[in-house]
Parts: structure tokens; C-alpha cells; sequence
């Protein structure tokens, strides 16, 4: 019987692409650089951006605008643009009833994660909330699970979480302790990633792993 489970936020909870990526936009906008709408989609969501980000903006371009970016989506509340996958308020609640023990395991920043959970009424759900910090202490989806561990007294055998992601990072992460990590297939993980990371079993919907989990 399933009896802890570490949850990813971005793209397994809630659809933050329009708050991440509109934020994104208005402080490249800001910083003066020219970037295509086209860079600035889902496949930048998942590992920390000052690890996506380079990819499209380069080191300086990247170190310009993430303090711009930090204080539009964190200090301005951009963050809040963001809404929950039908069913995952269902989710939440059956494993919140059923006694699971449920942590937050995102790279995101976690001053902007404890505002997400806060604003959607689901921050007594969860035993333990973790992201990365401000200072990127926790820049790999496996320090962000090693700290919920630690902070979980480190379960194991039966009592060993499962882990929900919906990127190849949230699959990675979790195997580096050993845990089994299900597929959030309605997130942004682009067409096979899933499988090919070793994610296992893939869910079409929330409502879906509820059943799977629950009964």
C-alpha cells in the first residue's frame, strides 16, 4: 500500500507554462533582447531555467534576464498564472484522506512553489514542500528529491516514496535514490521522453493515477 509520494509541480499539478513563459517573454522584452516567440516554449520547463535558458539566450543573455524574470514571476506574482490539470484536486485529496504522506519535490524556486500551493488552497496537504533556492543550492531534480528524503527521515522498503513527474528530469532524479518514478503523460514531456527515461507506468490523466493509486 502506497504510504508516501513525492509530487512534481510544473506540469504534473499545474499548467505554470503561461505564467513561466509569459513572464519569460516580458523580461527578455524588458532586457532589450531579440528572441523569437518560437525559443520561448514548454521544452524549456522542467529543469531549472538557469540551466534551459543558455540554450537560447546564451551565458550573458541569461544572466541578464533572470533577476528580471525572478521579479516578475516571484516578487510581481506571475507565478499565479498557472492552473491546476482537471482531476489533480481530486488527486490530492484522495491521497490526503487516505493517510499517503505527500511531499513536493520541484525545481522550481520554492519561495514561488509554497505561493502556488498556497494560492490553490493545497498547502496543508503536503508534509513537506521543497524546490531549489534563490542560490541554486538544489540545481538537479535528484538534490531537490535527496532534500525531501532527508526531510522525510529517508523511507524505505515499503514505506519508499513513489515519485510523479512529467519530465525526463523528474525520472532521473529519483532513480539516483533508488525510487520508481510514474509518468504525468498530460505534462510537458515531448512525444516518447517518458518512456525512453524508464517511466513506469505512464498515466494519461490525473483522475487516471488517482484510480491507479486509490482504488
Amino acid at each position: 500500500m502506497l504510504t508516501h509520494i513525492l509530487l512534481d509541480l510544473d506540469g504534473t499539478l499545474v499548467d505554470s507554462a503561461p505564467g513561466i513563459l509569459g513572464s519569460l517573454r516580458r523580461a527578455i522584452d524588458e532586457v532589450g533582447l531579440e528572441v523569437p516567440d518560437s525559443a520561448i516554449s514548454t521544452r524549456l520547463l522542467g529543469p531549472p531555467l538557469y540551466d534551459s535558458l543558455p540554450e537560447i539566450l546564451g551565458d550573458e543573455g541569461t544572466a541578464a534576464v533572470l533577476p528580471v524574470y525572478r521579479r516578475i514571476y516571484g516578487d510581481e506574482d506571475g507565478c499565479l498564472d498557472c492552473r491546476p490539470y482537471p482531476g489533480v484536486e481530486e488527486l490530492l485529496r484522495g491521497l490526503s484522506d487516505a493517510g499517503v504522506t505527500m511531499a513536493l519535490a520541484t525545481s522550481k524556486a520554492e519561495v514561488s512553489a509554497r505561493k502556488i500551493l498556497a494560492h490553490h488552497g493545497w498547502t496543508d496537504l503536503f508534509t513537506e514542500i521543497v524546490g531549489d533556492t534563490r542560490s541554486a543550492d538544489r540545481p538537479t531534480k535528484g538534490a531537490v528529491v535527496a532534500e525531501a528524503l532527508r526531510l522525510l527521515d529517508n523511507p524505505t522498503g515499503p514505506d519508499a516514496p513513489l515519485m510523479v513527474g512529467d519530465r525526463l528530469h523528474d525520472v532521473h532524479g529519483s532513480a539516483e535514490h533508488g525510487l520508481r518514478c510514474a509518468g504525468a503523460g498530460w505534462g510537458y514531456a515531448e512525444p516518447g521522453e517518458l518512456a525512453e527515461a524508464g517511466a513506469d507506468p505512464i498515466y494519461d490523466s490525473p483522475g487516471e493515477l488517482r484510480r491507479a493509486l486509490l482504488g
